[in-house]
């Protein structure tokens, strides 16, 4: 039986006591399946599933390639893989990270745009930095629904007001209205018109599926930029999408402007640490020759490398203060 809707939501910081709000508040009757997506470490033990089975009577499972899609079940996305839609099932996959999350939202919501088009219903949650927005953005421009938790109510507000501000949202919402919403939203009818897919959803959707970006169609859609890849260190290609610039390398790796930034705060940071070690390191050691010269003869030696020692230890110093100290790199939003 063809799906009336499907719902994809995207959650980060502060996602598991707000899913359990929402998905314990959805009746045992409602008739979509919806498939969510909250950020976690590659190492998390995967029991998303277990906490919203206990909170509600939707059934919940962690998603796997094939599982075919139902009305009222709940597939979670596993850690460390991406959830994507295919017509009338599911695939994860090991793609490219997003926004240095795998899972990110942004793969989930294009998949279920690029499928169902104005069948789509996207919600974005709580959390960090702005996932979800360019996924959001194909929701709507395929004739979906784009659904925004209220930031006044979000635990963490960033990726709600990014949203927000990117995209023409359709609701925004506290979420004690969110599932009285969905269920409205559901029982409608949807178009049922053909949607045509833009290329470039296709392109994202296929790397996401772990095709090569270049035979997907990258080098058409994106132009070089100045900057690096963080996470491999290429050339990063620079795409626009509505009013919004974002970057994918050709390996894959994806960021908007904000989790760009963000990952070049973590490399300056990691940086400026691996400074201190090598100083550190090299102190050390000159520091301990210069104690094995001084029983050789050689305390000309030894005190040069005893003065070089102290210089490191100096400088060593003096970058712990800066790393200590330093001021993170930020967006104009995030001012």
């Amino acid at each position: 039986m063809p799906l009336k809707h499907i719902v994809v939501i995207g959650a980060s910081a502060g996602g598991i006591e707000t899913l359990r709000a929402l998905l314990a508040a959805l009746p045992a009757d409602f008739d979509s399946p919806i498939c969510v997506v909250l950020h976690t470490a590659p190492q998390a033990p995967g029991v998303l599933d277990d906490i919203l089975n206990r909170v509600g009577t939707l059934p919940a499972v962690n998603a796997s390639t094939g599982m075919r899609l139902k009305p009222g079940q709940i597939y979670v996305a596993p850690p460390d893989y991406h959830l994507l839609i295919e017509p009338g099932v599911l695939r994860i996959t090991k793609g490219p990270r997003e926004n240095r999350f795998r899972p990110a939202v942004d793969p989930l919501f294009r998949s279920a745009a690029q499928v169902y088009g104005p069948k789509a219903i996207g919600v974005v949650l709580t959390g960090n930095l702005d996932d979800g927005t360019a996924g959001l953005w194909a929701i709507k421009q395929l004739g979906g629904v784009a659904i925004v938790q209220d930031p006044r109510d979000a635990l963490f507000p960033s990726m709600p007001q990014s949203a927000i501000q990117h995209v023409a949202v359709d609701h925004v919402v506290p979420i004690a209205e969110l599932a009285p919403l969905l269920v409205r939203l559901t029982a409608a009818p949807a178009a049922e018109e053909p949607h045509r897919v833009p290329e470039q959803v296709e392109m994202e959707v296929n790397i996401a599926k772990e095709h090569n970006p270049l035979d997907a169609g990258l080098g058409g859609h994106a132009e070089p930029s100045s900057y690096a890849c963080p996470e491999c260190h290429g050339v990063l290609l620079q795409m626009k999408e509505g009013g919004r610039i974002r970057f994918r390398c050709h390996t894959g790796h994806a960021y908007s402007v904000a989790g760009l930034i963000a990952a070049i705060n973590e490399g300056m940071e990691d940086s400026l640490w691996n400074a201190i070690r090598a100083l550190e390191e090299g102190g050390m050691l000159m520091h301990r020759m210069a104690e094995h010269l001084k029983g050789d003869h050689a305390d000309s030696q030894a005190a040069t490398l005893m003065e070089r020692a102290e210089e490191a230890r100096r400088q060593s110093t003096e970058i712990r203060k800066l790393a200590s100290s330093r001021e993170p790199l930020q967006t104009a939003a995030e001012r």
